[in-house]
């Protein structure tokens, strides 16, 4: 079960003009709570304006073997008009301590012998960053190819932190770098990495087939356009692993059924289960937060995945899903913050 600890800041680094990595400092008694897959992300709250306002950040810091870490560091880039980065960017201090959520997140990959390339986009290189390293540090048989797009040099994030991967493991890692607004003195022209640039660029890169996983990390546009690149290449669908940072709200969804006048949603979580009924209009995330204040949830949007639920019985809509994989929707889970009764009861497993 997700829970909340405060955690101290204990350094603020300047990555770019409009990024920092905040390092918080473990306290003995709480690492085995935060132990982490490499990959997985960070739910930091905080109070603004009367509300509560969380945000998600990936750990690019590696996965220790062993102990739960010492510490963790985050990546945060400024988002126009953004209450937590603006916040980070601009206020956080050493010494000041956040409400840290403990790791949650399927965007993973265990230490294992093979080949794995990632494509990512800006900020995606966070969770990335935390998966190349821990992979290259602990697995002699497994090489990394990593295609990042920055829009120019001095907006790439952790820039000398991969540049020390390249050092460190040069006949393992193989670096791809490509800015969308500036000229390179070398490696390839400037200019986005859609789906059919990334179509004739990758057999170029490295044997595509013979690749164990591919993670595709950063704004939806570039992650959709890869997936689409990968799947016209011969990929297996299993083998594509999505995290999608930014999506654009769009249009709102239409149902394809009628609702019920009246619903009721009956929730397991941390092993008490409760029955409430769901006010008009309301996702059943809202409806168990206004009884259950503890249920897990980071971004509201249907990208994080914190909100997962094992949909025990009755049948549900959901609006937006960014985060979960086919083979997890076909499962039964689901999206608590995306979903809305069809049937006059739902159940809902929080624990499963």
């Amino acid at each position: 079960m997700a829970r909340f600890h405060r955690l101290r800041v204990a350094a603020v680094d300047r990555l770019t003009d409009d990024s920092v990595a905040l390092t918080l400092a473990v306290p003995p008694e709480l690492r085995e709570e935060y132990r982490h897959l490499p990959g997985q992300h960070l739910a930091l709250r905080r109070r603004a304006g009367g509300e509560d306002v969380r945000r998600t950040y990936s750990i690019c810091s590696p996965a220790p073997e062993g102990a739960g870490p010492g510490t963790l560091r985050v990546g945060v880039r400024l988002v126009e008009g953004g209450v937590f980065s603006t916040y980070a960017l601009k206020e956080i201090g050493v010494g000041d301590e956040l409400e840290v959520m403990t790791p949650a997140g399927r965007f993973t990959l265990p230490p294992a012998p093979g080949r794995y390339a990632a494509v990512v986009g800006g900020s995606g290189i966070t969770p990335v960053l935390s998966i190349v390293s821990t992979l290259l540090e602990r697995e002699p048989g497994a090489r990394f190819c990593l295609i990042r797009s920055d829009r120019t040099a001095a907006s790439t994030m952790f820039l000398e932190e991969v540049a020390d991967l390249k050092d460190r493991f040069p006949d393992r890692f193989q670096l791809v770098p490509v800015l969308s607004r500036e000229e390179q003195q070398a490696g390839l022209p400037s200019g986005r990495l859609d789906e059919e640039r990334l179509t004739a660029l990758l057999p170029a890169l490295l044997p595509v087939g013979r690749v164990d996983g591919w993670f595709l990390c950063g704004p939806y546009g570039l992650v959709e356009g890869a997936a689409r690149a990968l799947r016209g290449l011969g990929v297996q669908r299993s083998r594509i692993h999505e995290e999608i940072f930014h999506v654009d709200t769009g249009a709102p969804v239409v149902p394809t059924a009628p609702a019920p006048a009246h619903s009721t949603v009956t929730a397991l979580l941390d092993g008490r289960s409760g029955t409430w009924p769901v006010q008009d209009g309301e996702s059943l995330l809202e409806t168990v937060l206004r009884n259950r204040s503890d249920a897990p949830y980071a971004c509201k949007g249907g990208v994080c995945g914190t909100c997962r639920a094992f949909l025990v019985s009755g049948r549900v809509r959901m609006d937006r899903n960014f985060a979960l994989e086919p083979e997890e929707t076909d499962a039964g889970y689901v999206l608590a913050c995306q979903s809305h009764p069809m049937t006059e009861r739902v159940g809902l497993d929080f624990d499963r």
